[in-house]
């Protein structure tokens, strides 16, 4: 077992460290970049994390956009029309995922007999590229050189709108599509630097291509995307692994949206914008503020009520409350770095405040068990030890109890349910943390 004066140091560093996370002072010496605009603070850049440390906010905190999609289901079967609207649900989740917005809501929605797809946005101001992105199918086909117009004709009624400008006489449409696509990835073409997409096919789109370049050596072969002629190189030899690169006049996020709509697949149903509408973030910001001051006016009603009841021991329990409650928004900021940020809406907020609650409800059962076996006649030490040890199983069976709980809310939630959920389960397992580290190691230096 470690001593406690030793854990007592860790639990100050780490609690600075928590403190310099969460405050705003923290971040504020920061690096002027190149193009004059604040970037991340020193430490930050010579960690050489390039990242702006800050929480994430939530569609009803910061504001963003909301579009409402109607889905075309006429030429659909009467008996496959839900799993249509569920698979074009599931596909615009894709693409959000990638496009790499905080907590999306997608949910779908039946309205008399018309089928409906509610996105909401957060963070995200660019409505032509939302909809561009979320709504598009991307519809990839090859297309090469053909001997006479009537065989053109033959192979493909569509015929690429730009086709003018390949100069090579007519063209028809191969057999190799989006369909037998692998994967896509946005790399960098080595001589020029430009933003590319490469495609990798599968199997049998591998041999369909090694067929294509194979008869059209020395020709051009066009890559066509919804009908519009992207790039025509010309084929030098046979291919053979399977690869092709898409080549244009891209920025880096037009090539990443290019790759995310390919990557995700077509659109099984044909959606219309219905309603589309910029959400500003002034009565998140009001709720925020009345959110938080509820909150202040809790935690300071709990720390006069622990220091009035159980004196010195509530004063400990008050320090190991503020301590907690910076280790939790020390932890939502860092999430930031990851994949999987925490974005703080307000029912994700109003779940932090709550698990405040829970936290103090643990020191509240050690202390009591303390006092009855202080009534056993125990030593003031013994009956810190043994309150702890008693009222250990209590504190584990209520919040593995609430944790379940949380995993179940996540699990078969959506939206908000999932960011309270979420918040919750951390603050519990910060909290047993807190009351089982930190409070019992304060008690052990105050009682030695």
């Amino acid at each position: 077992m470690k001593s406690p004066r030793f854990l007592f140091f860790l639990i100050i560093a780490l609690s600075l460290f928590a403190v310099f996370v969460t405050l705003p002072e923290s971040v504020s010496f920061r690096n002027i970049t190149k193009d004059n605009k604040l970037n991340v603070n020193i430490l930050l850049g010579k960690l050489k994390l390039e990242k702006e440390l800050s929480f994430r906010q939530g569609l009803d905190l910061q504001g963003g956009i909301s579009l409402t999609f109607e889905a075309d289901l006429s030429e659909i079967p009467s008996t496959e029309k839900e799993s249509a609207v569920d698979s074009a649900r599931n596909i615009i989740e894709r693409r959000i995922n990638i496009f790499g917005v905080s907590e999306p809501l997608i949910q779908t929605q039946k309205v008399n007999d018309t089928s409906r797809i509610i996105v909401e946005l957060p963070g995200i101001t660019d409505v032509n590229q939302a909809i561009s992105l979320i709504g598009q199918t991307a519809n990839l086909t090859f297309w090469e050189q053909v001997a006479t117009v009537s065989t053109m004709v033959a192979t493909s009624s569509a015929y690429p709108i730009n086709a003018e400008f390949l100069g090579v006489g007519p063209i028809g449409q191969t057999s190799l599509t989006g369909a037998d696509l692998k994967n896509s990835s946005v790399t960098f073409d080595q001589t020029t630097g430009a933003p590319v997409v490469q495609l990798n096919f599968d199997s049998n789109g591998a041999k369909k291509f090694a067929d294509i370049t194979k008869r059209n050596i020395g020709k051009p072969v066009a890559i066509v995307l919804d009908n519009i002629i992207i790039t025509a190189p010309n084929v030098n030899e046979e291919i053979l692994t399977g690869q092709a690169v898409i080549s244009g006049s891209f920025t880096q996020e037009e090539a990443k949206s290019l790759s995310t709509q390919l990557n995700a697949g077509a659109l099984p149903v044909p959606l219309t914008v219905l309603q589309q509408r910029v959400i500003g973030p002034t009565l998140g910001q009001q709720s925020l503020q009345k959110s938080l001051f509820a909150g202040l006016i809790g935690f300071v009603t709990i720390v006069a009520f622990m220091i009035a009841f159980y004196k010195r021991l509530g004063v400990i329990a008050s320090i190991a409350l503020v301590i907690y409650v910076f280790l939790n928004l020390a932890v939502f900021k860092l999430s930031s770095f990851t994949p999987f940020g925490i974005t703080l809406t307000l029912a994700g907020i109003a779940g932090f405040i709550l698990s405040i609650g829970m936290a103090v409800d643990a020191n509240i059962l050690i202390f009591e068990r303390m006092k009855e076996e202080g009534r056993l006649g125990k030593g003031k030490k013994s009956s810190m030890e043994l309150g702890f040890l008693h009222a250990w199983t209590s504190i584990r069976d209520s919040n593995v109890s609430t944790l379940i709980t949380c995993v179940i809310l996540y699990t078969f939630g959506t939206g908000i349910v999932k960011g309270f959920a979420l918040v919750l389960a951390i603050g519990v397992l910060i909290s047993m943390f807190s009351a089982i580290t930190i409070t019992r190691t304060m008690l052990r230096l105050v009682y030695k």
